[in-house]
């Protein structure tokens, strides 16, 4: 293995790596925030390029779908092709693709551009964290730009929605996708000036045929969960998908022990407290995903606020864990990583423990308390979790480790979409439906048993009295379907913390701590 001039040149001392990390900045802020920004968005583009309800779905999930199931490939092609390089190249695409979703005429034409900015996108994040940690050799400095990084992810994430809302005050929808463009002129101007390039003397083959097999192998998975969040009887598309993804992985996983040049290195697996803390991680990010889609839902169909308004109440727990990422390189200082990433683990079961017993009562206030202390509570996890991450491989291998550490918090997302979706589903149904008036039967009932905004719907056509009784047995059976997902959430970061304790008890035992 070998490095470039550029590599050791004085871009590690000084305010050099500062600057760098700055540039690096700005696309992990981006691609967080575009995740998020075209939630305001849809309802006005659905009626401008007439999209169905289908086309609704592949357009918010089009982007999604392929940094999932490419992020792995870029890591790994950045390991052999120049991270740098790589990054330089995703970002131009990723701003040709916005301007296409800016003016796009049809649905499919804005599919389409979603997905070129998704494989853009997989380029971004694996790209900018493996060069933070060629830049940054100094453990203290490598910790804390991590956690400017990771502070970027939160912020941007929280932020979106809320940015999306302002611009739609004064432009149209495609307005939130020109974001980009200053983004990615910033970092194609300073990029080749202060980001150093990194990549083997010899660049290896890219094995097309894992390619293949891992998109089909984890696009299917991530559909599938997708589909069991949205219920609607779609179970046995949901399991079809399913079966297809995992007989993918598995000739993708039998492929990666077989070829000398993996795309993906499992070997890191047999690592025991590198699979603890990337299932932490990953755990982590279900749980976050899971109560934030409950949270936001109920904060719009039970306490009747706008989407904007919803967004301002809801940007706290993003917020507040940026301030715990940004906090932690000085918290370590005082008290040991494992005791700031434990201590965090318990505080957000706190937080999470506030929201079992929330009952609309009091307003948002309360939600906005348990989310705010979820956030700060998990900061330390995902900024040092992260690093831990990078740090227990060598530094070739740095891009595909920061892929994994992505691709676990994608799916660990996803899946607490499904899970804790679906349990907050299963809870509201079951109560709602045994306070359905008498009149209300067939297709009306369903719709009034499957959301709070179909019962709303329903609720007009009946009488005064009737229609108050559903709308309260509604609210009712939804805010007992957040208290469920809170109470699994406050378990899951009890068990997080056991997790961590376990991983650096091993860490402690082999001089890794």
């Amino acid at each position: 293995m070998s490095v470039t001039a550029a590599e050791t040149s004085p871009t590690h001392t000084g305010a050099r790596p500062w600057l760098a990390l700055a540039v690096l900045a700005l696309p992990t802020l981006l691609v967080a925030l575009d995740a998020n920004v075209l939630f305001l968005a849809l309802p006005r583009l659905t009626a401008d390029l007439g999209a169905s309800n289908v086309q609704q779905l592949w357009v918010t999930d089009a982007y999604g779908f392929m940094v999932a199931g490419l992020v792995i490939t870029m890591g790994t092609l950045g390991d052999r092709i120049g991270r740098r390089r790589l990054l330089m190249v995703g970002m131009a695409v990723f701003a040709l693709a916005s301007l296409v979703c800016a003016w796009a005429t049809s649905p499919l034409m804005l599919i389409a551009a979603r997905g070129v900015q998704g494989i853009a996108g997989a380029t971004l994040m694996p790209s900018t964290l493996a060069l933070i940690t060629n830049i940054f050799r100094d453990d203290k400095q490598r910790g804390k730009a991590i956690s400017i990084w990771a502070t970027c992810t939160f912020t941007g994430a929280a932020l979106g929605p809320v940015l999306g809302g302002l611009l739609l005050v004064k432009f149209w929808w495609g307005a939130v996708f020109l974001l980009a463009v200053p983004v990615a002129l910033v970092v194609l101007i300073a990029g080749p000036v202060l980001l150093p390039e990194f990549r083997p003397e010899q660049a290896r083959r890219l094995d097309l045929t894992s390619v293949v097999l891992s998109l089909l192998g984890i696009l299917p998975v991530v559909f599938a969960v997708k589909v069991l969040s949205l219920g609607n009887g779609n179970a046995v598309t949901a399991g079809v998908a399913l079966v297809v993804g995992l007989v993918f992985g598995t000739l993708f996983v039998r492929r990666q022990l077989r070829v000398q040049d993996p795309l993906l290195d499992l070997r890191l697996f047999a690592n025991s407290s590198f699979t603890l803390i990337l299932s932490a991680l990953a755990l982590a990010g279900m749980v976050l995903a899971g109560t934030g889609l409950t949270v936001t839902q109920l904060l719009q169909t039970v306490l009747g606020y706008s989407p904007l308004a919803s967004a301002l109440w809801f940007m706290p727990m993003g917020l507040f864990m940026a301030v715990g990422t940004m906090s932690t390189p000085a918290l370590i200082n005082v008290i040991k990583p494992r005791t700031a990433i434990i201590g965090g683990m318990f505080l957000s079961a706190l937080g999470a423990a506030v929201l079992i017993v929330v009952n609309g009562d009091h307003g948002a206030w309360p939600i906005v308390l348990g989310t705010a202390i979820i956030g700060v509570g998990a900061g330390p996890m995902f900024a040092l979790g992260t690093g831990l991450v990078i740090n227990s491989v060598p530094p070739e291998r740095a891009g595909s480790a920061a892929s994994m550490a992505e691709t676990a918090n994608y799916l660990g997302g996803a899946l607490g979409l499904a899970v804790l979706g679906t349990i907050s589903s299963a809870v509201y149904s079951h109560l709602v439906d045994g306070a359905l008036p008498s009149g209300l039967g067939g297709a009306a009932a369903e719709r009034a048993r499957e959301t709070v905004a179909g019962a709303a719907a329903e609720s007009a056509h009946l009488g005064a009295d009737a229609s108050a009784a559903l709308l309260k047995a509604a609210h009712s059976a939804f805010l007992n379907g957040l208290n469920a997902v809170a109470a699994v959430s406050t378990a899951v970061f009890v068990l997080l913390a056991v997790l961590t304790g376990v991983y650096f008890q091993r860490a402690g035992r082999t001089g890794g701590e």
